[in-house]
């Protein structure tokens, strides 16, 4: 029972990392925060104890090349005199991260004796899996949602959006990014585990993989992108002439998810006017393709419009200084008042470039992808799990700016000799 107890305690606290908010009763801190504060106490604790085979100089280059990406930002910012800040101090949003997935992969450690990639890859499965029933129980009971909207205090992409599924901290392209994600480790790990998979084991797996493309789309339509990735991954693992066992339990396990899911899915949507409408929302793209022959949904077509590009070379080299819109930002500002975002771009590349031009944009992208190399070469085993998470960063970005810094940040804190000793004890 403590056992249970300690792995469901362990999940709580991987969701507080993956899925941040603010509680109500304490609207200071986000989750992340109060865990990463925890997180690099300990690490401190543990580097004075003894030198952690975690922390090496990996970390350090990471860290000068997050200090660069905040000297550009900051540069923009006082060459164009505003007070936009947010990735001039990004140095200090990736040691948050760090921080706070220090803590979580101590406490997967503390529950489990051990702590791996597919350890990491499991919780974080569980954590979306269930942020999307619970999302799907709010949408159903105004009882649970007006309970969980009690002591939710955060809105937007981290907590409440008005006509719309959320979870607790996760709601919009953000939450679909990190569903994408985890979408890609399902796959990953059901065809490429070193041993043949018990039946429950990937079942378990297919069931949560359905739940997350089908909620998560209705939370965020983001969450298209890694279930099309994932399916490819497969459809590919299926006709590779040294497919094993485990592609062929994993597809039949899928087919016989599929046969028994779609008829609940269908009646639903015939039957529940929330359901019908989220679905109608989540896979709006689907539904325009059968029906007309193209792929289109609200979001690409307003999408289509955001691709404003900058006018003048000091824009393209160092940005404009501005991320956010600076209506709202900047109290001296008296330009043009946007809209939505600063040019009314929600596209990920041209926030960055309109921020701090393409000098900040390509640094921001080789920060990205040294810290996906760091993890490749550290766990070459998962080398393809890490690349598929760089090029799902690069991806999205067309769409939005956020980035998977806190995905990778989790498997940075792994060390190779920890994961040696997890194969070695899964072999044994």
């Amino acid at each position: 029972m403590f056992k249970v107890l300690l792995m469901l305690l362990t999940g709580i606290v991987t969701s507080f990392y993956f899925f941040p908010f603010k509680f109500s009763f304490l609207p200071i801190a986000n989750t992340k925060m109060i865990l990463a504060a925890l997180g690099l106490l300990t690490l401190m604790v543990n580097l004075s104890k003894e030198r952690s085979s975690v922390m090496d100089k990996s970390f350090f280059i990471l860290s000068v090349l997050g200090v660069i990406v905040s000297l550009i930002g900051f540069a923009s910012t006082a060459i164009n005199e505003t007070f936009d800040y947010v990735y001039a101090t990004y140095i200090v949003s990736m040691w948050v991260w760090l921080g706070g997935a220090f803590a979580v992969t101590r406490m997967i450690k503390y529950a489990h004796g051990q702590v791996s990639v597919q350890l990491i890859c499991n919780y974080l499965i569980a954590v979306c899996a269930a942020q999307c029933i619970i999302a799907f129980m709010m949408g159903q009971s105004p009882a649970i949602k007006q309970f969980i909207d009690s002591f939710l205090e955060s809105e937007g992409y981290m907590g409440k959006v008005e006509g719309r599924l959320y979870g607790i901290g996760a709601s919009l392209d953000v939450a679909g990014m990190r569903f994408a994600t985890v979408l890609i480790m399902i796959v990953w790990l059901c065809l490429n585990a070193r041993n043949v998979l018990p039946i429950k084991i990937i079942v378990s797996y297919v069931v949560a993989f359905l739940i997350i493309c089908v909620v998560g789309n209705m939370i965020g339509r983001t969450t298209t992108i890694g279930m099309l990735f994932a399916l490819g991954y497969w459809l590919w693992a299926t006709v590779s002439p040294e497919r094993g066992e485990n592609v062929r339990l994993f597809s039949t396990c899928l087919c016989v998810s599929l046969f028994c899911f779609l008829p609940v899915i269908i009646y639903l949507y015939h039957t529940d006017g929330m359901v019908y409408q989220n679905i109608q929302f989540g896979f709006e793209g689907f539904f325009n393709f059968w029906e007309t022959g193209q792929w289109e949904t609200t979001s690409t077509g307003i999408l289509k419009n955001m691709y404003v590009f900058p006018d003048n070379m000091k824009t393209w080299i160092i940005g404009d200084g501005y991320f956010d819109n600076p209506r709202f930002t900047d109290p001296y500002y008296i330009g043009h008042n946007w809209v939505g975002f600063y040019q009314d771009t929600d596209a990920g590349y041209l926030r960055f470039i309109y921020y701090f031009g393409v000098i900040g944009l390509l640094s921001f992208m080789f920060f990205i992808y040294k810290a996906a190399s760091i993890c490749m070469y550290r766990i070459p085993s998962h080398r393809f799990l890490f690349g598929a998470i760089l090029i799902l960063n690069y991806i999205v970005w067309i769409k939005v700016s956020s980035d998977l810094f806190l995905v990778l940040a989790l498997f940075l804190c792994v060390s190779a000799e920890e994961e040696s000793a997890y194969n070695e004890s899964c072999s044994g």
